[in-house]
């Protein structure tokens, strides 16, 4: 599947070549005059694309003067310098095409970021303006702009919030953000209120903000409040990264600031960056990188960006990118340190790399200091996904000791235990477990899934599988694996019409897996259409992920049939 969408991407990227080549003015056409410059234009834009940053401005580079005939080369080759860490050669690229008044929205907001870096207030506000006034294609890249020339030109509370209020009513949530920081700004007495408002909002996840009114308070020099916001943010979002490291450094009295609401650069960073992230969530990642690059220039210790820059090369498989973003993590603290030994052995899994992903976590783990709850159950996790079964058992088992039952964790932890006593052999523990699991939390689909086709598989309590499963299809309908379960329930109680309803849906959500395939094969036997069940064994026997026991079962049923 992902050759057949690389073909499909690759074919979409020369046909968008071929338009642009065919439909750009005759003078433009002028800079394409020979094969090399169009090999490279060709190159460049392909390689941008695919976010490949450094080769694409190695070849757009190449066509200097370009600009002055096609608008777009000189927007491209900023991303190309932008997104690959150029930031100065970015600036002066910026500086030159100005001159030739053939700047951009893009071009304009780069002169800004680089003043505003360099502490130059009133040129970073003269480009912020004239990129406030350029039209651009995102109604966002417009919001960025308007919040960029409002901070370069703040004079006092009052003025900075009435303009505030003036901006887009669509990102109101963003309008919240820049209240907090312009009261920190400002040193209103109204700062830990305003705080306290949005990271309270139960309607939206402010919960990174948490953070910045800890860092806040902590600047102020009160400690041990500081302390108290993170640990009772931790307990309604223990797994968030800015949080868990700043409880290390306070507790190792580590409290140096890597953001200060009083400088206008770090607060721009961060509405650089929420933007960014808004555009990662919609899958433009290049955008999103654009952003997130321009705020790691003004902010370059705030950590947190570098994540979601690797994870923009993720989601793109730029894993070699991403692998060096999460080793250069490793480095920057134990939470930071765990987090991106996470993130390396999910690239190293899905490289066919088990012995290094095993090998780097292990490591992470055993070199906390303190072996939280979560830490521990996120190894044990990683050790029961990979079919290390007996090692995840007792980290299983050390947590849940340490828990009560109310706890959240506890019906995950039971259900993690229950699977990796299922896999390894024990089955009485593991019914005992995930019981356990549901009684802690009665609506958990998949659990319910396991339970009731472990059931199913051992011929015990069908009928009272087949209730579990319906209420599981309820709460995940749809669901392909659910799905087939149902319908497998409704052939173990003879009621074959239903069970091929089921059966026919789930090979439909799931066509290439052979359980699925399988069980619909036998359904359509048994619902009188042989030659159609005869297909879909023979289907079944033609995938890789077919295990040999089954094969050999089915070969029996494609002779003798049911």
């Amino acid at each position: 599947m992902k050759k057949i969408n690389y073909i499909y991407k690759i074919t979409g990227q020369i046909l968008f070549v071929i338009i642009f080549l065919s439909t750009s003015p005759v003078k433009s056409l002028d800079k394409f005059s020979n094969a090399e410059r169009i090999s490279n234009y060709f190159s460049g834009i392909l390689l941008l694309n695919d976010d490949q940053y450094e080769d694409s401005h190695r070849f757009l580079k190449k066509l200097n003067g370009l600009e002055s005939s096609h608008v777009d080369y000189s927007i491209k080759y900023l991303y190309s310098l932008v997104n690959s860490g150029n930031l100065k050669e970015a600036f002066n690229y910026s500086q030159k095409i100005e001159k030739k008044k053939l700047d951009s929205f893009e071009s304009l907001l780069i002169s800004g970021i680089f003043y505003l870096k360099n502490s130059n207030i009133s040129l970073a506000q003269k480009y912020f303006f004239k990129a406030m006034n350029r039209n651009s294609r995102f109604v966002l890249n417009n919001f960025v702009s308007n919040s960029l020339y409002n901070w370069s030109n703040l004079s006092n509370l009052q003025k900075a919030t009435s303009d505030l209020n003036n901006l887009d009513e669509r990102f109101e949530n963003l309008k919240k953000i820049q209240n907090i920081f312009l009261n920190c700004y400002f040193e209103s007495s109204n700062t830990s209120d305003i705080f306290l408002n949005v990271i309270s909002d139960s309607k939206t996840d402010f919960s990174r903000y948490n953070y910045f009114y800890a860092s806040y308070v902590a600047s102020t020099g009160d400690i041990d409040s500081a302390k108290e916001i993170v640990n009772t943010a931790l307990e309604l979002y223990p797994r968030n990264l800015l949080l868990n490291q700043y409880k290390i450094n306070l507790r190792e009295s580590n409290n140096i600031s890597i953001f200060d609401c009083k400088q206008k650069k770090h607060v721009i960073a961060e509405i650089l960056y929420i933007t960014s992230n808004a555009l990662a969530s919609q899958s433009l990642y290049s955008l999103s990188n654009f952003y997130l690059n321009m705020a790691k220039y003004l902010n370059e210790d705030f950590y947190s960006y570098d994540t979601l820059l690797a994870e923009n090369y993720y989601k793109v498989n730029n894993f070699e990118k991403a692998k060096k973003i999460y080793y250069y993590l490793r480095n920057k603290g134990e939470a930071f340190n765990w987090y991106a030994s996470k993130q390396l052995a999910r690239i190293f899994i899905q490289n066919k790399n088990k012995k290094e992903a095993f090998r780097i976590l292990k490591t992470s783990y055993m070199s906390l200091s303190n072996k939280e709850i979560y830490e521990t159950f996120d190894y044990a996790e990683f050790l029961k996904n990979n079919e290390n079964f007996e090692d995840s058992i007792p980290l299983y088992t050390k947590i849940i000791n340490q828990i009560n039952k109310a706890h959240p964790l506890y019906p995950e932890a039971t259900d993690g235990r229950g699977v990796a006593y299922e896999r390894a052999g024990d089955w009485s523990k593991a019914e005992r477990d995930l019981l356990d699991s549901l009684k802690a939390n009665p609506d958990q689909a998949y659990v319910i899934n396991y339970l009731a086709y472990s059931w199913l598989e051992q011929g015990i309590k069908i009928k009272k599988s087949l209730n579990m499963l319906e209420k599981a299809n309820k709460l995940r309908s749809n669901d392909p694996y659910i799905t087939d379960s149902l319908g497998w329930a409704f052939f173990k109680l003879g009621n074959y019409k239903e069970a091929k309803k089921y059966l026919q849906l789930a090979v439909r959500l799931l066509p290439a897996d052979p359980t699925v395939n399988d069980h619909y094969g036998d359904a359509l036997w048994k619902n009188g259409n042989k030659i159609q069940a005869r297909y879909y064994w023979n289907y079944v026997l033609s995938l890789k992920k077919t295990e040999e026991k089954v094969k050999k079962n089915i070969k029996d049923k494609l002779i003798e049939g049911l």
